[in-house]
Formats: C-alpha cells, sequence, structure tokens
C-alpha cells in the first residue's frame, strides 16, 4: 500500500490557520498534522523527525508548510528546515504566514497586470505606496515591488517611527531598500499619496484608509488595489470584485479585495500541488509565489 501525503504544519501562534488547513486538503494532502508554538530553535529537530521516519520514497509523499504571522520569522524559518535536510532525506517545504506571501504576490501580479493593460508599464521606476505597510501582506507587498524595480514606501497609521523601523527591518532582512512615510494622519497620506503611481491599502480588515476626495487630488496615481473585503472598503469606491475599474475620475484604475483573492488561491493552490506533485523536493516562498502569480495572469510564460 502506498504512504500517504502527509502535510506537517508548522506555526508559532496558538492554532493553525483553518484556510491552510482547506487548502492542503483540497491540494490533495490526505493527513494533516499542526504544530503550535513553534520556535525558531525548534524547527530542525521537528523537520528531522519527519524526514527520516518515512525512508526515501516515503519522503517524497511528506511536506512540511510554515504558517504564522510574522513574515520574517517565517522565512528564518523555512531557511532553517531547508537546511536541516539530509539528502537522500528532503522534503518539500513551503512558508505562507498568514497568506501573507501569495496574498502579497497576487496584489502585486495583479497591478503589474493592470499597468501593462492600461499604461503599458511596468513597475520599474514607479513609485509605489504601501498603506499599512508595517503588517505582514504590505511588507512583502513592498519587497516585491522593490525588486521589481519600483521606489517603495511603507506607510503606518502610527506614524513615521513605526513605518521605518519596519522599513529598516525588512529592507535589511530581503535585501532591498524601503523607504517610509507616517499614515497617521490624513494630510500625512495626502502628501504621500500624491507623490506615488501606485497605492497598496493592506490595512486591517474594515478599515478605510484611502477616501475617493484624497484620490481624486492625486492625479498621478496609475493603479490603486485594496486588500480589505470586509465593509467598509479600505479604498472608498472600490468595490470587492472590481479588476481594473476606472476611479476616482482620473487615470486610475482599482483592483479589489476578492479579485486579488482569487489569484491568491489559485497561487496557494498550485504551490501546494506542487510540492505534492513534483518530482523533486521544492521549496517554496513569496518569490515562487509571485512567480506563478504573474503565470497565471499571463505576465510571463508558464
Amino acid at each position: 500500500m502506498e504512504k500517504p501525503f502527509i502535510l506537517h504544519l508548522f506555526t508559532p501562534e496558538a492554532r493553525v490557520s483553518p484556510f491552510d488547513v482547506n487548502m492542503a486538503v483540497d491540494a490533495g494532502y490526505q493527513v494533516l498534522m499542526p504544530y503550535t508554538g513553534v520556535e525558531l530553535p525548534m524547527v530542525v529537530g521537528l523537520t528531522h523527525d519527519a524526514i527520516f521516519s518515512r525512508g526515501p520514497k516515503g519522503v517524497s509523499r511528506t511536506g512540511l508548510f510554515i504558517g504564522g504571522r510574522d513574515v520574517l520569522l517565517a522565512a528564518d524559518m523555512l531557511e532553517a528546515a531547508q537546511k536541516a535536510m539530509v539528502p537522500p532525506f528532503v522534503v518539500s517545504v513551503c512558508a505562507d504566514p498568514s497568506g501573507a506571501y501569495t496574498t502579497a504576490a497576487a496584489m502585486v501580479a495583479s497591478v503589474q497586470h493592470h499597468l501593462r493593460r492600461r499604461h503599458e508599464r511596468s513597475l520599474a521606476g514607479l513609485r509605489v505606496l504601501v498603506l499599512g505597510g508595517t503588517g505582514a501582506v504590505g511588507r512583502i507587498a513592498a519587497v516585491l515591488a522593490a525588486r521589481e524595480g519600483a521606489t517603495v514606501t511603507l506607510s503606518s497609521h502610527t506614524g513615521q517611527a513605526h513605518a521605518s523601523q519596519a522599513a529598516r527591518a525588512t529592507g535589511s532582512r530581503f535585501n532591498v531598500s524601503l523607504q517610509a512615510c507616517s499614515g497617521q494622519h490624513p494630510e500625512d497620506v495626502l502628501s504621500a499619496l500624491q507623490q506615488c503611481d501606485v497605492v497598496l491599502a493592506t490595512a486591517a480588515a474594515g478599515v478605510r484608509v484611502l477616501s475617493l476626495t484624497q484620490l481624486q487630488q492625486a492625479p498621478s496615481v496609475l493603479i490603486a488595489a485594496d486588500l480589505n473585503a470586509v465593509p467598509p472598503s479600505g479604498i472608498e469606491g472600490l468595490g470587492p470584485l472590481d479588476d481594473g475599474v476606472a476611479l476616482g475620475g482620473g487615470q486610475a484604475a482599482g483592483i479589489g479585495a476578492l479579485a486579488i483573492g482569487n489569484v491568491k488561491y489559485q497561487v496557494q493552490q498550485q504551490l501546494l500541488r506542487r510540492m505534492r506533485e513534483a518530482s523533486t523536493p521544492q521549496c517554496l516562498s513569496f518569490e515562487d509565489a509571485h512567480r506563478v502569480a504573474s503565470q497565471h495572469l499571463g505576465l510571463v510564460a508558464a
């Protein structure tokens, strides 16, 4: 009898995400085992237990999934798991803390898709403002946009100091340069908005970070994307299913949360299936998620 497909889920949090559990089952994993309260030093031991217990054939049907809420810690845990492999005992591993890696990848690829379709431009040389940029998705979206050649600014509603700390820590961990600004007051947001070409709203659910009036006063904005599917929307006037609609009476195109979410779902499913189906072990992070999202949207060849 063939061994079942097992996915071990590591998280520093008190529980694993039901979303990740559903996605893993739909991707074909038959046994899911959650490990909560996982700290970075524990990853090596857990990985060794996973790889040495099934034999060379069994490891091909074994995977590790790293969740949590801290995108920097998840990257460190992914690296630790990868380094703990002992060939030929090597299993596939994927990190997607709070869905931030796949969501950020879907958001940035969706922006790139509409920049190309509406304006025949790429992110290279553009100015990107990330509202709620100190959160999980905002940080990774910022990294991906910066790697595509954009000048990226993280904004925080708590002020300049918090934004600067997040920009330094995130930029240092992923080797990109990120700027920071305060989003504490409406005038702060408007000032930053008037100096950007793309705005990404990645704040908490149910929090409006950008009004239509502010957007109308920022004629340079080409794309405005929002992740908030919980009313009120993060960007006024932008519906969750909107996908490239005119917004604010200017040249801006709006991308809503569910339009991005549809891409995110496809990306996470493909990554999980790749782990299960690949003939060689996979190590998957947000760069891989962005590549899959770009392929899904026709930005690059599959």
